[in-house]
């Protein structure tokens, strides 16, 4: 399902999550961590690849249209278990 969303709100959302977040999605969607990071804003694609992140610029760092948003629904979803564990 396509998502646009803002730049800055993007890396917000990868700043938040805790450590081993990258490698737990990259693991469950049999993908390398870069491609994870990519998807997130990184640029390393020696190492990964580009998911179906489009970037415009804009206010707010620009405007991101997510292709896909299962690797953004996966950190949302490991913000609320993360969440419930502090609760």
């Amino acid at each position: 399902m396509t998502k646009t969303i803002t730049f800055n709100e993007l890396r917000r959302l990868k700043d938040s999550l805790p450590d081993g977040s990258m490698h737990r999605i990259a693991d469950k969607l049999n993908v390398t961590v870069q491609t994870v990071r990519n998807y997130f804003g990184g640029t390393n694609y020696d190492f990964g690849k580009n998911l179906g992140v489009h970037i415009e610029p804009g206010p707010d760092g620009g405007i991101v249209v997510l292709d896909d948003s299962t690797i953004y629904d996966m950190a949302l979803d490991i913000l609320k278990e993360q969440q419930a564990d502090a609760e």
